[in-house]
């Protein structure tokens, strides 16, 4: 959400205005973990992937809005969090991996990842290097997509080898989840691979297709995009596209409103083996799912399908504020959000406790 963010200047700023009462608390801590890859798609060309992971925290501790955008007056409502607090207790929980849509961050699926914690989850979130709100957005960030599956794998590598977080961490029951770039992320974690040439020759086709167009957070055209991929400084990672970028373990897969589906090949994403329950909006012009999320749906074993009427792509990020409807382009939600996020967080949160067992 690019041009949605600039408009902020201030994505992570906080708007700390009291506590969710009468929750359970959850913690927030944020780590820095590394991926090769990353020095490709960053603006600076920094290998560091910034991780936010939310945890159940201990009771009474102090939690604060992490709404975004100017203090007293946010774009987005989030949820609250306590800074650093101290782990619920001993015991190891599940993993949630989550990753945010095209030019999103970690903070804007705060309403989907902060209730999960409060369920007993420790989810880990990331920004994407060159692809989120925060920082520069780069042409690499916006086309080499299956990279972002090797940051969720080092977050998760960072998160289990941190001193204070991976005594509480099962690293035997890990999930992934995502939202539209997101779900496509989710995705390949979980063994689907891309193959670029597929994608361009489906755009080439269909160019009005919603994955087809350019992005309102960052707008190129599907030729540009080709250009980028196979530019002498990407065309060797863009040969990797294929790759088995999947993260070893993975025993469940939660896509809200995939996008980019028409990248992955229909053998591996028959291939999956983790289960699958892919959530989306039945008006969703931007990955519409009749080349998207349905196509997932038909070719993956056994999915967990939930098609919700008359929701567009964009009731699946943070809740807009009036302030935030006012300034910022992707704040045309179809319908009220709160539905939206209910039915994510009810599914999401059965689906879990059906498949890395409760927390």
């Amino acid at each position: 959400m690019r041009n949605s963010l600039t408009v902020l200047g201030m994505v992570a700023a906080l708007c700390c205005i009291g506590s969710v009462a009468g929750a359970a608390p959850v913690g927030e801590r944020h780590l820095v973990a590394t991926d090769s890859t990353a020095a490709l798609r960053d603006a600076q060309h920094g290998s560091q992937v910034r991780v936010t992971v939310w945890y159940p925290a201990v009771e009474g501790a102090k939690e604060e809005r992490i709404d975004l955008g100017p203090s007293g007056k946010p774009l987005f409502t989030v949820d609250a969090v306590a800074q650093g607090a101290a782990f619920a207790d001993t015991k190891q929980h599940p993993v949630i991996l989550l990753s945010h849509g095209f030019g999103g961050t970690a903070r804007m699926m705060g309403w989907f990842g902060v209730p999960l914690a409060r369920a007993g989850y420790v989810v880990v979130a990331v920004d994407h290097p060159g692809n989120n709100g925060v920082d520069k957005m780069t042409p690499a960030g916006a086309t080499l997509s299956w990279d972002r599956a090797d940051d969720l794998h080092a977050a998760l590598d960072k998160v289990i080898a941190d001193p204070v977080i991976g005594p509480h961490v099962d690293p035997h029951r890990v999930g992934v989840s995502g939202f539209s770039a997101g779900g496509y992320t989710a995705l390949v974690a979980a063994g689907a691979r891309g193959n670029v040439a597929r994608l361009m020759e489906f755009c080439r086709a269909n160019p009005q297709d919603g994955i087809c167009m350019p992005q309102k957070e960052f707008p190129l055209t599907i030729k540009q995009s080709a250009d980028v991929m196979n530019s002498p400084e990407l065309a060797d990672e863009t040969a990797h596209a294929g790759n088995d970028h999947s993260i070893a373990g993975l025993r469940a897969v939660f896509a809200m409103a995939p996008a980019i589906v028409q990248e992955l090949t229909p053998e591996s994403l028959a291939g999956i083996k983790a289960p699958v329950a892919i959530i989306l909006g039945g008006a969703d012009p931007v990955a519409p799912p009749a080349t998207n999320g349905l196509v997932a749906a038909k070719i993956i074993p056994d999915v967990e399908l939930k098609v919700l009427p008359g929701v567009g792509h964009y009731d699946f990020v943070s809740t807009c504020t009036p302030a935030g409807k006012a300034v910022v382009p992707i704040c045309g939600a179809m319908v009220p959000q709160g539905p939206t996020h209910d039915a994510a967080i009810e599914m999401a949160t059965s689906f879990f406790k059906r498949t890395l067992g409760s927390p």
